[in-house]
């Protein structure tokens, strides 16, 4: 795989709360240079880094109820539109992992629903199930509810929760669940290996904040076919 190819397949990530507005822009740029799929930033940021990358092929992404999925609706609703009205192109909202545990099914498909309502068309959403914190059937109840609201996309992770991130199991489950869906993975992908992993196992996206160091691995020929 050559370093763009695998460029185009990564989400450049900064979510860090402590970030200030230099990092975002350095973000915004970063993912410019490597012609990566999205930046994704904290949805206070993502107007400043959607006037960056406007025009340029690179989407901009936000998070919506992040990270813990366990407010309501309204804000998460809210939160989409502001997010929109700044100009971002894709979503990744954090469904509300306790109603999940706790079997709530039509709560969290109430929840998808009215958010996946307020994204705009064209835009994308991906739903962020938190797998490391489910069990296997839990995984498999996210996916289809996320799926039956119209999500373009399930992602692994927040990268925040204690129980970890990504792993290969979770993303080949998510992949057989939802063969029809984009899925997402992300938490703890810091090295080439990891990610060329968490790819042969279904992935379709990466979210990294490691972007740049992952890439640096790849052996220097096909960083210089890419440009």
């Amino acid at each position: 795989m050559q370093r763009s190819e695998l460029a185009r397949l990564i989400d450049h990530t900064l979510l860090k709360p402590e970030a200030r507005a230099a990092d975002v822009d350095a973000a915004a740029r970063e993912a410019l240079d490597v012609g990566a799929a999205a930046a994704c930033v904290a949805s206070s940021r993502v107007g400043r880094v959607a006037g960056r990358l406007a025009g340029s092929g690179v989407r901009a992404c936000t998070v919506i109820g992040f990270p813990s999925g366990a407010v309501p609706t309204v804000a998460k609703v809210a939160e989409v539109h502001a997010a929109a009205a700044a100009g971002a192109d894709e979503f990744d909202v954090v469904l509300d992992i306790g109603l999940l545990r706790d079997g709530e099914r039509e709560a969290v498909a109430r929840d998808l629903a009215a958010v996946r309502a307020a994204v705009p068309d064209g835009a994308l959403l991906k739903v962020i199930l938190e797998t490391a914190a489910l069990d296997d059937e839990q995984i498999r109840l996210g996916c289809l509810l996320s799926r039956d609201a119209g999500a373009d996309f399930v992602k692994t992770s927040t990268g925040f929760h204690p129980s970890g991130g990504a792993t290969t199991e979770s993303v080949r489950l998510m992949r057989k669940t939802v063969p029809d869906l984009g899925v997402k993975a992300s938490g703890g992908i810091r090295d080439l290996a990891t990610a060329l992993r968490m790819l042969d196992a279904g992935a379709t996206r990466l979210g990294l904040s490691a972007t740049l160091a992952v890439l640096a691995e790849l052996p220097e020929q096909d960083r210089t076919r890419a440009g």
